[in-house]
């Protein structure tokens, strides 16, 4: 693939996507066979795209870009290109909705890590999904980054990344996003499930006095390819 760096990484996308039954590893057959390098060339970058593994029918992948007018002129150059109208209708009747999209950025102060597995790392990745009712503050920045990243630590798991709501105007509306969402996403890998499970027991302990209100978790089995393992 052509690679920019992750540290050049200032917008993602965490796009889940809703599959026709039974149709999840066709899709990523396309994915991986036709649409990876194409995306990248065109100035994006394919941060990794998984099964989850609470739902046989969903596909979650991320990608970069390094602002917003960059994401809008690699959208148009990739969805308006031959060979995205080659491969569309085949990967449109795998989905079933495609919609649940949050635009986001690094945190201050975080960057999007390598993603690339160490020796003998497995390869559970969790996505943990924090909904707010105000716009994200530096406060609640801090609580994570004071909290969750120690705890990261001493579970044994790495962060990946600390994302919080893009507040930009999505530009490319052939693609929605979700609107009038404040959230934190917090990207970890994990050894097992075991050491998620353990994390998970902490952080509800270390949390319960600030947050209202049950994240959303995605646990994530890398695809063949996918960049982050």
């Amino acid at each position: 693939m052509a690679a920019s760096s992750t540290n050049q990484v200032a917008v993602v996308e965490l796009r889940q996507y809703r599959l026709v039954p039974g149709r999840r590893d066709e899709m990523i057959a396309i994915f991986e066979r036709h649409l990876l390098e194409p995306q990248e060339d065109a100035g994006m970058r394919v941060l990794g795209h998984f099964r989850d593994q609470g739902d046989p029918d969903r596909f979650v992948w991320l990608r970069g870009f390094r602002d917003m007018p960059s994401r809008r002129a690699a959208l148009e150059a990739f969805y308006d290109g031959d060979l995205w109208h080659e491969h569309r209708d085949a990967v449109n009747a795998t989905i079933v909705d495609s919609d649940d999209v949050l635009l986001l950025r690094p945190a201050a102060g975080s960057s999007f890590e390598n993603g690339a597995r160490g020796p003998g790392e497995s390869g559970l990745v969790v996505a943990t999904i924090w909904s707010f009712a105000e716009p994200v503050s530096g406060d609640t920045i801090r609580l994570f980054t004071d909290e969750i990243t120690p705890l990261l630590r001493e579970t044994g798991a790495r962060q990946v990344a600390l994302l919080v709501t893009e507040p930009s105007e999505n530009d490319f509306p052939r693609l929605p996003v979700r609107e009038g969402e404040n959230v934190v996403v917090s990207l970890a890998r994990f050894d097992d499930a075991a050491a998620y499970d353990a994390h998970a027991a902490a952080l509800a302990n270390a949390l319960a006095e600030h947050l209202a209100g049950a994240p959303q978790t995605l646990r994530l089995e890398p695809a063949e390819r996918s960049r982050l393992a």
